[in-house]
Parts: C-alpha cells; sequence; structure tokens
C-alpha cells in the first residue's frame, strides 16, 4: 500500500479544504482510508461506504469508483488519460435527497510504475452550483430588460424606413445608423450577456499550480504510447508548484518528441526529478547521438534546425517555444551531453517553498518496465 506519509499528506491536503479523500487498494478493490466527515457530506457512515465499496458494490455509492477495472485495463494499454480523472454527478443520500459532488481520482504508481492505490477527493459543488444557477436568473432579466427596448427601437426604425419613402438622403441614413447600432447591441447581448455566457463566466478558474510528479508520470505514459521502454526516477519532490499546466505539458511533450524523433526506436528513454538550486529539475535523456558539438549552442534559437535533421520532418520551433513557457514560468531549459551517453534535456522550475509535506514522495521511483512515451 502507499506509505504512510505519502498518505497522511494526501488526507491533511483533502481534508484541510474540507474535502472528503479516499484511497483504494488497487488490488483488493477495498477502501484503505475514509474521511470521518463523510456522513457529514454524504449521509453515509464509514461502514456504509466500505460495504457498497468492497467487492465491486453497486449501491449509490459505487459511483465514486466506477469504470476503476476499465480505468486499468487502460493504462495498461498506455493509455495516459487514465491516470487523472474529473467527473461531476449528483449522489444520492439514504434520506433520499441528492447531493452534487465533484470526483478528482488519480492512479499512484508504485516502484514498478503499476498501479498501486486509487487517491480520490470529493468536494460537494452545491453552493457552486446554486451559484451558476442564480446567474442564469440574473442574466436571463438582465437580457430581459435590454432586449425589450431595444427591441422596440428596432421595430420603430424598421417602420420609419417603410414609410417615410420620402425622407432626405440624410434622414435616410440616420435610421440605418439606428438601425445598425441596434442590431450591434442585439448581437452582443447574445455573445456576451447570454445566460449561458454568464453562468459560465468565474465557474472555471483558470488552472495555477501543477503536481511535478504527475507531469513525469504523464510524460511516461505517453512514452509507454509510443512503443519505448522509459524509466522513471524521482526524489523527493513538492506536492504542486506554481505553473500553468498546459504550457508545462506542452514544453515536456516538445523534449519527448525530439527524443522520439532522433533516437533509433526501441532505445530506452530516462526521465527523472529532483530537487536542485531552490527548486526541482524535471530531465529527459535518450541513448542516442547526443546533439552535435557546433549546435549545443544554437539549439534553442527560433527556427534553427541542426545538422543531423535532414530528413526529419521538424520546423525549427520546438525548443525555442519549450524553452520560452519554461523561461515565462522563471525557470530554465538547459541542454547536457549526459556522461553515459545521449542528450539530456533538464527543465528547472522554482518552488516557493512551504510547511506543507510533498505528497509525491515516495509513489514512482524506479523503472517502468517496457514504458514508451508518445
Amino acid at each position: 500500500m502507499t506509505d504512510i506519509a505519502t498518505a497522511d499528506a494526501f488526507r491533511t491536503i483533502a481534508e484541510l479544504g474540507g474535502d472528503l479523500a479516499f484511497i483504494l487498494d488497487c488490488a483488493t478493490r477495498r477502501p484503505a482510508y475514509v474521511s470521518p466527515g463523510v456522513d457529514e457530506m454524504l449521509g453515509y457512515s464509514i461502514a456504509d461506504i466500505r460495504a457498497q465499496l468492497e467487492n465491486g458494490g453497486d449501491g449509490p455509492l459505487a459511483v465514486l469508483c466506477a469504470g476503476l477495472p476499465e480505468r486499468l485495463a487502460r493504462f495498461a494499454a498506455g493509455d495516459g488519460s487514465r491516470l487523472r480523472v474529473m467527473r461531476e454527478f449528483d449522489l444520492r443520500r439514504p434520506d433520499g435527497s441528492e447531493v452534487a459532488v465533484e470526483v478528482i481520482s488519480t492512479l499512484a504508481l508504485d516502484d514498478g510504475g503499476q498501479p498501486q492505490a486509487l487517491l480520490g477527493l470529493v468536494r460537494d459543488v452545491s453552493a457552486r452550483r446554486e451559484r451558476e444557477r442564480e446567474r442564469k436568473r440574473f442574466a436571463s432579466m438582465l437580457n430581459h430588460e435590454f432586449r425589450t427596448p431595444l427591441s422596440t427601437i428596432d421595430g420603430a426604425i424598421q417602420r420609419l424606413e417603410a414609410l417615410c419613402t420620402k425622407a432626405d438622403e440624410a434622414t435616410r441614413q440616420r435610421y440605418r445608423k439606428i438601425a445598425t447600432a441596434t442590431d450591434r447591441l442585439i448581437a452582443m447581448l447574445d455573445d456576451y450577456l447570454s445566460p449561458e455566457r454568464m453562468a459560465a463566466l468565474g465557474s472555471q478558474r483558470r488552472e495555477n499550480t501543477v503536481g511535478p510528479r504527475l507531469l513525469l508520470e504523464e510524460l511516461v505514459a505517453q512514452a509507454r504510447v509510443a512503443g519505448r521502454p522509459v524509466t522513471l526516477a524521482a526524489g523527493e519532490l513538492p506536492a504542486t508548484l506554481r505553473g500553468e499546466p498546459s504550457g508545462l505539458r506542452l514544453a515536456l511533450k516538445v523534449l519527448l518528441d525530439n527524443a522520439l524523433r532522433y533516437t533509433p526506436a526501441g532505445t530506452t528513454l530516462h526521465a527523472t526529478g529532483r530537487r536542485v538550486d531552490g527548486g526541482i529539475e524535471l530531465a529527459l535523456r535518450d541513448e542516442g547521438a547526443a546533439v552535435p558539438p557546433g549546435d549545443v549552442g544554437r539549439i534553442f534559437d527560433k527556427g534553427y534546425r541542426g545538422a543531423n535533421a535532414e530528413g526529419i520532418a521538424g520546423s525549427g520551433l520546438g525548443l525555442y517555444m519549450a524553452r520560452s513557457v519554461v523561461e515565462v514560468h522563471g525557470g530554465s531549459l538547459t541542454y547536457a551531453c549526459h556522461p553515459e551517453g545521449g542528450a539530456e534535456f533538464r527543465l528547472w522550475l522554482p518552488v516557493q517553498e512551504s510547511g506543507a509535506k510533498a505528497l509525491a514522495s515516495g509513489l514512482t521511483s524506479s523503472d517502468n518496465r517496457n514504458g514508451d512515451r508518445g
């Protein structure tokens, strides 16, 4: 089972925010932990939770871990998208009422890269749902209040244009300007003040944190899809760091794509993560030829393609873009010729230290057999 320090950190982080946490053993499909406050949020006791989740129970709570066997099978087949899953649904309480919940779960991997536990977080989103309904109601009211007088103006100007056939050109131009302005305002209502648009405003906050270990594990999963052996070695990493997740994923994907293009099929890739110089370093090394010495100083230049790029598809923008993304985060992207051979790219990011213990200090720290990147 997941080591005690990691499990404690996960539970503490989840429950400090008022959420529920559960840990399910992937081998036995039995709950190893359920937050004590589950009865307050969901109306079920811990005993109820255990009874319904064990042995694939089909009660109202089974939806918390629905589809786990298929998810494990797809992950084993190389589907990295199943590492972290987020769902939202209504869960029925024992008294027949329903509570809107968001469930975020992630597969914790053992030293061999195999799913060991399912870590889940359950969040009551009833208040958020109510806010969304209120925004829709407000938007509908506001839309109606603006649209009614605009419709009146629109109808009046159409009648004037139709009836005042003897109006001079300057007057007709004024009618046209009024009609055009009215059409523009009605279009703006549709674009910016529709109930759907207003409900969406503020309902989804842009993510600004990312888990460094998750980034590495996603990279390993992508490598599996590409059919490459890959090892993953990560020391103690912080649970999260500030950053734009999609940008950092893109930077790592660029490094992966380059490694796949410039190394022979079947050669092993090596992903590592560690704390260094007040931050973290995520590195990717291949076992192919190193970057030609004459190209090392220019490989991050915009549009530059090295001497070994002949016959290989590419635009020369990948490394330039990856470094730009990393530098926006206050980090750096560098190249090194590894002592054991091959090219290694090192992505360094600063870390703001906090009192929280690193969550990810032991889930994945050794070789992933038959892993590939893609």
